[in-house]
């Protein structure tokens, strides 16, 4: 019995040990380059805005927040919740100090203070009836306008959680007192991306302003359940690829001991009613995690894959919507649609959601682990790493330098992204295949080029009809809640030999 009660005393030390464990945060995932994000919310709709919100700060070290604006929709019409907003960000000011000792120097988490002073309102109206010359601009939209007006050249992400008719306000006020060119130049700084359409000021903007870069599902009125968004969580609600996804992970009982813990997610999370954070892909498609690359929504990334609607270069038609992968799903079949762009990757986001809240946490209860940092021939970039190959040869990828801040056994797992270099919905058979000689488990990979009459057949992308191949390593710990980290090498073949 003594001997049992030592070795549980020496077992209890060992788990303090490792909850208690610091990492140099300077050995941390670093963020080089942050999005300008700018949200419009229908919080208070339902509970899945606030769940997003309450994620998104998780993450809001990544990006610049430079606005939260309480909106309106075709389920919120005559008013607006901020101080549901509010409600979130006073729970995040309270653990924004522990989430700092996870965040590398040059990506801290702001002050709740930051996030109060960019909180607005929207017109407490639905749609159109906030549009018009004789319509003053709502404080979102003054704060949009004067974002626009920025002389930052970096683009601005709008991610459109509810009804979009604060951005609409704003662009017909840029068309009534701009010049064209001006007004064109502060479409062309806008991104879009939008939680298909909750009022009628999104066709009305695709409609008038076709350059605007605009990602949205295209589907009929109120039939979400044909959007990729619902994918985040919807597959039982909205009867879409049961099968495929883990399900385990966006259920209330998981939730409820992962992420509804501590001072932040006890208070911050509520239970879904419907499914859980519809709005969240929006800034999932934006993490720097070396997967996605956000002025590409056709790479694919955890927020989705989407292509052009209009692909002729005659128009600039700037509307991207649905596209699909084809994936081996849980139960062994193949699911082909635009739901498995986004929970191929449920595992990896929802770790990466748990992990994050542990970090809410104080160091004594903290079960902490952090994101693998991946070096590809000595790069650590999490931007796409770019390789010029001829057809039929050989390239090497070396993972050396690659390491875990908290000395986690690492796992390798690369694979050819065929979907991206295709248009074709069922990509089977259409793209070139790459031939991969793994070694070191997965720390060295030998890729062969397919010869010319496959790599350079005429049906590529580049100008001469070479391919352009997407290439994708998945590096995951072993943590507690195991975090991935992605590098994507995109092989431009060609049929002459180029220096890489």
């Amino acid at each position: 019995m003594v001997a049992s009660l030592l070795r549980l005393t020496v077992l209890g030390t060992l788990a303090v040990q490792a909850v208690c464990k610091t990492v140099n945060t300077s050995s941390l995932l670093s963020y080089q380059d942050k999005p300008r994000v700018f949200i419009l919310s229908d919080i208070s709709n339902e509970p899945d805005d606030q769940e997003s919100l309450t994620r998104y700060l998780l993450y809001s070290n990544q990006f610049k927040t430079e606005g939260l604006v309480a909106s309106t929709s075709t389920w919120l019409r005559d008013a607006v919740h901020p101080e549901d907003m509010l409600q979130v960000i006073n729970a995040y000011g309270n653990v924004t100090d522990n989430l700092n000792k996870h965040a590398p120097p040059d990506a801290q988490y702001a002050s709740g203070d930051y996030f109060r002073s960019i909180l607005r309102s929207g017109a407490a109206t639905y749609g159109m009836k906030a549009v018009g010359s004789n319509v003053t601009l709502s404080d979102g939209g003054k704060l949009l306008l004067q974002r626009l007006q920025s002389p930052s050249e970096k683009p601005l992400w709008v991610l459109a959680w509810g009804g979009t008719n604060v951005l609409a306000q704003v662009l017909y006020k840029i068309h009534q007192n701009y010049s064209s060119e001006d007004a064109a130049a502060m479409r062309s700084k806008l991104r879009v991306y939008a939680i298909s359409d909750q009022d009628d000021t999104g066709p009305w903007i695709r409609r008038n302003y076709p350059d605007i870069f605009y990602i949205s599902s295209t589907h009929g009125w109120n039939q979400y359940g044909m959007a990729t968004w619902i994918a985040i969580s919807g597959e039982t609600y909205y009867n879409k690829d049961e099968g495929g996804p883990n399900s385990t992970t966006v259920t209330h009982e998981w939730l409820r001991d992962n992420i509804q813990v501590g001072p932040y997610g006890s208070v911050a999370y509520p239970d879904f009613k419907f499914i859980m954070e519809g709005d969240t892909p929006t800034f999932l498609y934006l993490i720097q995690n070396g997967l996605g690359d956000s002025e590409n929504p056709g790479y694919g990334s955890w927020g989705g894959r989407y292509t052009k609607v209009d692909p002729s270069t005659a128009v600039n038609y700037n509307h991207y919507s649905d596209a699909a992968d084809r994936v081996v799903g849980l139960n062994n079949k193949t699911f082909s649609s635009n739901y498995a762009t986004i929970w191929r990757w449920r595992d990896a986001y929802q770790n990466d959601f748990a992990a994050r809240m542990q970090w809410t946490l104080p160091a004594n209860t903290s079960k902490a682990n952090h994101h693998p940092v991946v070096s590809v021939n000595g790069s650590k970039e999490l931007a796409p790493f770019k390789v010029t190959a001829e057809a039929g040869s050989t390239i090497n990828l070396d993972t050396a330098g690659t390491y875990d801040p908290d000395g986690d056994k690492l796992s390798y797992n690369w694979f050819q992204y065929e979907e991206p270099g295709s248009d074709d919905w069922n990509v089977a058979g259409q793209v070139p295949a790459l031939n991969l000689t793994i070694a070191k488990n997965g720390q060295q990979v030998q890729v062969k080029i397919p010869a010319s009459e496959d790599s350079c057949n005429g049906k590529g992308d580049n100008p001469s009809g070479c391919w352009l191949l997407h290439l994708v390593l998945e590096v995951k710990d072993n943590g507690i809640y195991p975090l991935t980290t992605y590098r994507r090498v995109l092989i431009q073949t060609t049929n002459q030999t180029i220096s890489t």
